[in-house]
């Protein structure tokens, strides 16, 4: 009985190709819909969060009250290391000075780090275009757009005055591009030991910068961690509570997102429950023949719910081939004006495949409707009305 009912349902669908076909696109249309703006809003999310917090400290410890700098700060280093939800650990260095040259002056940011523990963050290596990593006292790398703004060469020498009075000449090794204009005009980077003499630090550091495994539990990660310090003289800071606004708006996208595939689905189940719906009625002489031939009501119901079935699939199969190719088509067209990738698109398979079951799942449902309405034919009536 399965089977007829199955093979019954294929022939309405095939008498009347045109409509099928209408049917199946709008079908994939939705779930097009669906797949192609959930897949670029979630690269949208994961793009804006690679490429701000993902390469910059995500928990960071910096000194508490009025002290300028930590001291003793081994001891952290280790209990952050020993915490499995940190990945990355990097004391840092750092004050503000001015920088000196063919007698202009312009504010600097100097940056003394581990180098190697740095560049597991920021990925300083992997951005020097020009010249090499500082490797000897006193050398140091500069951005980009402070590089053409002093026009700087490798090996120039740079001198810079701190708020203390004191000045300092240091060599440039290289040149590095973090593509955010405003790091490669104010950053001087250089090792931990050389930023600690120009400023007189001692052994004393101005922060600890981590990033987490998962970034959006940085500020559990950072009450854990701050639990097992216990210091006072330190707090500990996360990227959640400092960029409050950054995570409004991410939600704000999600439930956008989510809002927009609801009307899609609705959208969809109320067009297939319609279209099977006058279905019913156009093929209510045939089913009423059948029904008289002995095929029972559940199998009547059956020829609709199969139907639901075939044309979700094959709108679910069209739609994920055609957002596929726009998101496909979007990569290659939307460009910076570097030539990169204005969104890197990640294609979230289980996303993808359970749009399509969703959609599956509703087109079947949706022919549910119908299917009970057979129920409700007479035979007799059918036959000697038609």
């Amino acid at each position: 009985m399965l089977m007829v009912a199955f093979k019954i349902a294929r022939r309405f669908l095939g008498a009347n190709k045109g409509q099928t076909a209408l049917i199946i696109t709008g079908i994939a249309v939705g779930v097009a819909v669906q797949v192609f703006v959930g897949v670029l809003i979630t690269s949208l999310q994961g793009t804006l969060i690679d490429r701000t917090i993902g390469s910059s400290s995500q928990v960071t410890i910096v000194p508490a009250g009025d002290s300028v700098t930590i001291s003793d700060w081994q001891g952290i280093v280790d209990t952050a290391h020993r915490n499995t939800d940190i990945k990355s650990v990097s004391p840092a260095a750092d004050s503000s000075a001015f920088l000196i040259r063919s007698n202009r002056t312009l504010p600097i940011l100097l940056r003394g780090f581990q180098l190697d523990n740095a560049n597991k963050i920021y990925g300083i290596y992997g951005h020097i275009y020009q010249g090499r990593r500082p490797s000897a006292p006193g050398e140091v790398l500069t951005g980009k757009e402070l590089n053409k703004e002093l026009n700087l060469n490798v090996g120039d020498s740079i001198e810079l005055f701190t708020s203390s009075g004191s000045r300092s000449n240091l060599t440039v090794v290289g040149f590095f591009d973090l593509k955010v204009a405003a790091l490669n005009k104010q950053w001087v980077v250089t090792s931990i030991e050389t930023s600690q003499k120009v400023f007189g630090f001692g052994p004393n550091i101005t922060s600890i910068e981590m990033q987490v495994n998962d970034i959006f539990k940085a500020d559990s990660v950072a009450t854990e961690l701050a639990g097992s310090i216990k210091r006072t003289d330190v707090k500990v800071e996360n990227w959640k509570a400092q960029n409050a606004d950054l995570l409004s708006g991410l939600q704000g996208q999600s439930v956008s997102s989510y809002m927009i595939q609801v009307f899609v689905l609705v959208s969809v189940i109320i067009a297939i429950a319609s279209v099977l719906a006058i279905k019913v009625l156009q093929k209510s002489r045939e089913i009423g023949i059948l029904k008289a031939m002995g095929i029972k009501d559940r199998a009547a119901g059956l020829i609709f719910l199969y139907q639901g079935l075939m044309l979700g699939v094959g709108g679910a199969v069209a739609g994920i081939l055609l957002a596929v190719f726009l998101l496909t088509g979007f990569t290659f067209g939307a460009k910076n004006p570097d030539g990169s990738a204005l969104i890197d698109i990640k294609f979230d398979y289980v996303f993808i495949i359970g749009s399509g079951l969703v959609a599956i799942i509703s087109a079947t449902l949706a022919a549910a409707v119908p299917a009970r309405s057979t129920t409700r034919l007479n035979p007799i009536e059918v036959i000697r009305n038609g």
